[in-house]
């Protein structure tokens, strides 16, 4: 049986002296979608940057596809396959939108191999802007910027926080497109949002988090 694409059990994280996440347990499978539904303070946030190794857990199973992520720095898990779209997109303004891009596999000392033009393709409204510096894009530009950066490194799983919250209709629509067409593809996506209406019709499965617990 292939492992899932993502298994955590028993993962406990605390930043500080407050404990953020409690005992949580879930499964991604290999080319599902799912979402991690919560309201805003829920443990969303935490819980996919710890994924990502961005912040530590104290303990508990992080595995991708079978691969132990638990003492794994964070460069180790992107060069593992693993994108991530952070919640504040975290885009350096005075780069280029293709910089921007590429800076993962600088980091990680891969060559893109074709994947900036899969990317391209999927997202051309980002090759149309790929030389302008992404300080001057728009929020929803630096939001499709953010996921199609993701997208680059995500060979095996891609990690995207509130990828809809704050677009205007038009742009979450074409989010929404890009999500579903990602759906086909196979790749495996763990997706935090506080509210699932907008994506109910795409979702595999649904986690639930409340108070840092993941029902």
């Amino acid at each position: 049986m292939n492992p899932e694409a993502l298994f955590l059990s028993g993962v406990e994280v605390a930043i500080g002296a407050t404990h953020i996440l409690h005992d949580v347990a879930l499964d991604v499978p290999k080319g599902a979608l799912c979402g991690l539904i919560g309201r805003n303070g829920a443990g969303k946030t935490t819980l996919l940057r710890t994924v990502m190794g961005l912040v530590p857990a104290l303990s508990g199973t992080i595995l991708c596809e079978g691969d132990n992520l638990r003492s794994m720095p964070a460069h180790k898990r992107a060069h593992l396959g693993i994108g991530y779209m952070p919640e504040d997109r975290r885009l350096l303004p005075d780069f280029t939108a293709e910089d921007n891009l590429l800076l993962p596999m600088w980091v990680t000392g891969e060559a893109p191999e074709g994947r900036l033009e899969r990317v391209y393709e999927l997202m051309p409204e980002v090759a149309a802007f790929a030389k302008r510096q992404a300080g001057y894009l728009s929020g929803g530009q630096q939001k499709l910027l953010a996921l199609a950066r993701a997208l680059l490194c995500g060979r095996r799983l891609i990690l995207l926080d509130e990828p809809t919250e704050g677009l205007a209709p038009a742009l979450a629509r074409r989010m929404i497109e890009v999500l579903a067409r990602l759906k086909g593809s196979g790749l495996s996506i763990l997706m935090a949002e506080s509210n699932d209406s907008l994506l109910a019709d795409l979702l595999d499965r649904v986690f639930l988090i409340e108070r840092g617990s993941v029902a």
